[in-house]
């Protein structure tokens, strides 16, 4: 599939291509005109009303992040080849489009770790950029950190605040995790200041579910708020906080069938590493930190620095894959679920009051102990018990850019053993 994104000024033509209008609506056809996509508009609303002055470049890479979770949804894996890889083709309007395509295959190869597909960047002049507010507000935090409604998240705010941190919260808004956010950054360090953006990404026909390419849009929001900061307008580098426990950033595959995207890579180090690389070339002084890179989700709870705010907040977040699925209501079988109620049984089992739609894992029906994800967990821990955990992992580490690979082992051996014990309580065979 081909894209062009680009503000409604741009001159588009019909050439097959979805056209996508960047920080606007999706438009219906008109006469000859083709249906166009649409992206970004209530977060570029957002960012101005609050008078928020951001590098040009970090504009670049929101316009870029837009377009790509565009076509993420634009194009149905049911569609492709194999069923699975897609070929996205995107010409996308920046203000440095001579820049931005010397990073081209950079990017193409950090979205082809991301999402498994093929992807080709080329950029056009003409992207947007915002003059300078009026009566600009320079926010004095002192760093960003991601507020999504998660656990890990919360875990993360909560621990800045408590360091004597004072961290600016951004989130990406959607259904279902706004409410959390909110209640997350008035309940922590006596209030953060939150900026709560929506990419509003819409193609003008049925989205594709998968949506392996969102992480980028999380990071780019996280980046632009990052150069908004006071500490930024005079020249330091800004930390920039992505809270994920290490066990879920490498995520494994657990079994020889959940290879490749099957798997998410949102805060995989290989990923972040790329990023890394992307914005200091930009000249972007952001320092993008996951301090839970080595932790497994049950030690972020027992080491958080503030038990009895977590304890107040803790069972209110949202960990499931499938939690707009279940009418808003966490499954409790999904890999996702499994490793929260893992970590809060590693934790204290009686503060996990979430009310899971499929609670006894071990009931021996295919909802319950026979479902996928339930049962590749019971095969990865039988697996890694007969074989040894690095024949289990096999060619997983093997990426140029994850680094020291010993505490990233001995981190997945431990992420297991939680699940392990999960297992066990739940007699699940």
């Amino acid at each position: 599939m081909k894209l062009v994104c680009a503000p409604g000024d741009h001159a588009f033509t019909e050439d097959g291509s979805l056209n996508v209008v960047l920080y606007g609506q999706p438009q219906a056809s008109i006469g000859a005109r083709s249906a166009r996509g649409g992206a970004g508009q209530a977060a570029m609303n957002h960012i101005l009303r609050e008078r928020l002055l951001a590098a040009p470049r970090a504009w670049d890479f929101l316009s870029i992040a837009l377009a790509v979770v565009t076509a993420d949804l634009a194009e149905l894996r049911s569609e492709s080849a194999d069923g699975w890889t897609r070929e996205l083709d995107l010409t996308i309007a920046v203000a440095d489009p001579v820049f931005w395509n010397g990073q081209a295959a950079a990017l193409e190869a950090a979205l082809k770790f991301l999402s498994t597909d093929q992807w080709r960047l080329r950029f056009i002049g003409g992207g947007f950029q915002p003059a300078p507010p009026r009566d600009t507000v320079f926010p004095m935090e002192d760093c960003v950190v991601l507020l999504s409604g998660g656990l890990d998240s919360l875990i993360g705010a909560i621990d800045l605040a408590a360091m004597g941190k004072k961290p600016l919260a951004v989130s990406n808004v959607v259904r279902g995790d706004g409410d959390n956010q909110v209640a997350f950054a008035q309940a922590i360090g006596g209030g953060l200041r939150h900026l709560p953006l929506n990419h509003n990404a819409n193609p003008p026909w049925r989205k594709e579910e998968s949506q392996r390419a969102r992480s980028l849009i999380f990071i780019a929001f996280g980046v632009l708020a990052a150069t908004t900061l006071r500490n930024y307008h005079d020249g330091a580098e800004v930390p920039f906080y992505v809270c994920e426990n290490g066990f879920i950033a490498i995520n494994p595959p657990l079994t020889g069938t959940r290879l490749g995207s099957l798997s998410t890579r949102t805060v995989h180090p290989e990923f972040l590493n790329r990023l890394r690389g992307i914005l200091s070339v930009a000249g972007l002084r952001i320092n993008l930190i996951n301090p839970y890179e080595h932790a497994t989700k049950g030690e972020m709870l027992i080491s958080c620095k503030n038990q009895p705010l977590l304890k107040s907040l803790a069972a209110q977040s949202v960990s499931c894959g499938r939690y707009r699925v279940f009418n808003y209501h966490q499954c409790g079988r999904c890999v996702p679920c499994q490793v929260r109620r893992a970590a809060f049984r590693a934790w204290d089992a009686s503060l996990d009051t979430t009310g899971y739609v499929y609670e006894p894992l071990g009931k021996a029906d295919a909802d319950h102990a026979k479902f996928d994800d339930v049962r590749s967990v019971g095969m990865a821990v039988q697996e890694v018990s007969s074989a040894g955990l690095r024949a289990w992992l096999g060619p997983a580490l093997a990426y140029p850019r994850m680094g020291y690979a010993a505490p990233i082992i001995d981190l997945v051996k431990r992420g297991l053993d939680e699940l392990a014990a999960l297992h066990k309580h739940y007699g699940v065979r």
